[in-house]
């Protein structure tokens, strides 16, 4: 019941500016205001151009390994915890162990997309 009031309240409030601006805002339009504008100068080319499908596998393979990076970073922070052994005292290789696969299977995922040139320089 909060959340819906909260919604219904935030809905609300988001109409009633709009509605204002809409009735009250200023309606001046002139040639000048209507032109485009991109740092003095006329826009070149259309902004509806496509990209190749190449662009967004680089892109996705990128969000792919620097995720990697993220992971990293709490492993390391507790890779004291995780290579301490079952007894007290003595250490296991399991925390580097575990970092080990992990890197390992990108690597191998990196090797099969450099393979079949998802990602390199023409």
């Amino acid at each position: 019941m909060p959340a819906g009031l909260a919604i219904a309240f935030a809905l609300g409030f988001c109409g009633l500016f709009t509605a204002l601006a809409v009735l009250i805002g200023p309606k001046a339009t002139n040639p000048d205001k209507l032109k485009p504008f991109e740092c003095g100068s006329e826009p070149i080319g259309t902004p509806r151009g496509r990209y190749s499908v190449k662009f967004y596998q680089v892109a996705i393979l990128f969000l792919v390994f620097d995720i990697e990076a993220a992971f990293m970073y709490p492993w390391a922070v507790l890779y004291k915890q995780l290579s301490t052994g079952v007894q007290p005292g003595t250490v296991s290789v399991f925390g580097f162990a575990e970092m080990l696969i992990f890197v390992a299977i990108l690597v191998v995922a990196l090797a099969y997309v450099w393979r079949k040139k998802a990602i390199g320089w023409e």
